[in-house]
């Protein structure tokens, strides 16, 4: 009975010196690196809202900040574009206009943004035909998410013989654009 209560003592004594002060290292560390993805997520849309284009030079620093802390992101930019649409009885004639507009939106993602940024030609980074342009009212929003497992993630995996989602460090950020180039 008494060599139990020794080995408990033991075990208890390694899980508070040891582990609990890994594990609180590494959800530190976690919090710190959605703190570095929060700042540079929205200095990269604000910067994107007050200029009204995305250059390749502001997606890569981006990207670099991100990636800074050693996990790998995906990153979904969407950019939605507002566009009033005159109502027709008949479409084929002028006349019918009904006096309204029906409010239509346009969604450009991933797909749609990176070949303007990154093209199959030879264009210097600086060159206006690689910038993807936006104009006042439009909405641009951006999504992050780690796709690979944090430190803290796994030693808490590990300690509760668990599998949690990758997807610790989520934040989605945006708003309307304020200014356009011309």
């Amino acid at each position: 009975m008494n060599s139990y209560i020794k080995v408990f003592a033991i075990l208890l004594a390694v899980l508070l010196l040891y582990i609990y002060p890994i594990y609180t290292a590494f959800q530190q560390q976690d919090d710190i690196s959605e703190l570095v993805v929060l700042r540079a997520t929205t200095a990269f849309v604000d910067a994107v809202r007050d200029k009204g284009y995305i250059s390749p030079t502001m997606y890569t620093d981006f990207r670099q900040a991100i990636e800074a802390t050693g996990l790998n992101f995906d990153v979904q930019m969407e950019h939605e574009s507002k566009k009033y649409v005159p109502v027709y009885d008949d479409p084929a004639r002028p006349e019918t206009f009904q006096g309204t507009y029906e409010v239509h939106y346009d969604a450009f993602y991933n797909a749609q943004i990176l070949p303007v940024l990154f093209p199959d030609s030879s264009a210097p980074r600086d060159d206006p035909s690689r910038r993807y342009k936006l104009r006042v009212g439009d909405t641009f929003t951006v999504t992050v998410k780690n796709v690979s497992r944090t430190p803290g993630t796994i030693l808490f995996d590990f300690l509760n013989s668990t599998v949690s989602p990758n997807d610790k460090i989520f934040i989605p950020y945006g708003g309307v654009v304020r200014n356009e180039v011309d």
